[in-house]
């Protein structure tokens, strides 16, 4: 698949999360699946998503144990990402993303240990526009699944050599 298909698909996907603020997660648990909202940062959409959250959640756990999640957005158009979560701790990419809610919200610093971020390593999204169109696009990390697109099976893939 050529570079500028691959853009423009990550273009698509950008748009329609763009404007969203809150996303619900889903994590799997010992007796089933769990989600709960989550307000996404506000960063340029490359294939990862971010969100804060404590160490001593629920969610902390089960992506320590299973790192397999689904988050999905709801507004003019409804969009599912399937993913690898990953906690990540690196005090300057907390300070990076980083506000004065978060501050009120979680009543800490972004430099307190207990406070991690959730990267989401996107690997395939669905989306439904307003006339029930469903597009499929799939983002195989090389370095995630070790998979190239022939061995998708689904409508499109984007390779990103991350």
């Amino acid at each position: 698949m050529s570079n500028k298909l691959k853009q423009e698909e990550m273009e698509t996907l950008r748009e329609l999360i763009k404007d969203i603020d809150t996303a619900m997660l889903t994590t799997a648990t010992e007796d089933g699946l769990v989600s709960r909202p989550m307000k996404t940062q506000e960063v340029e959409f490359n294939g990862d998503l971010w969100f804060f959250t404590k160490k001593e959640t629920d969610k902390y756990e089960e992506i320590l144990h299973d790192q397999d999640v689904n988050v999905a957005y709801a507004g003019d158009s409804y969009v599912s990402v399937r993913g690898r979560a990953e906690i990540v701790e690196d005090v300057e990419k907390k300070k990076e993303f980083w506000n004065k809610g978060h501050e009120k919200i979680m009543q800490t610093s972004y430099d307190d240990p207990e406070v991690v971020l959730i990267k989401v390593n996107a690997e395939a999204a669905e989306y439904w526009d307003s006339g029930n169109f469903t597009k499929k696009i799939a983002f195989f990390y090389k370095r995630m699944t070790g998979q190239d697109s022939e061995s998708a099976d689904i409508n499109e893939t984007i390779e990103l050599d991350k």
